[in-house]
């Protein structure tokens, strides 16, 4: 089960992480998300249990649970999209007619 967990605090290392998560069962994988320019974390990450009652279970009893000086957001991760994450050149606006103005 790919699990997702928000609203970290920025100094939140992978192993935080695991030690809450492994209570509940087995961790097959931590990873959480950087930014690629500064190496910062995104304050967000996931977390892959192998088990998935374990990692309802994890879920439930860890969704809105104090880490540092943030509750954590976790819920199951929804199935990332193809659709491109923004930044690119937007359509211009324009088509129609060109006239040119005379006075």
């Amino acid at each position: 089960m790919n699990i997702y967990v928000g609203n970290l605090p920025y100094e939140t290392t992978q192993e935080d992480i695991r030690k809450n998560f492994e209570a509940f069962g087995t961790v097959e994988s931590v990873n959480i998300i950087q930014d690629r320019e500064t190496g910062r974390s995104k304050g967000f990450g996931f977390v892959v249990m192998p088990d998935n009652a374990h990692g309802q279970a994890a879920i439930a009893a860890l969704n809105d649970k104090d880490l540092g000086s943030r509750k954590m957001k976790v819920n199951e991760a929804r199935p990332r999209t193809d659709a491109p994450s923004g930044g690119g050149f937007g359509g211009g606006g324009g088509g129609g007619e060109r006239r040119e103005r005379r006075w």
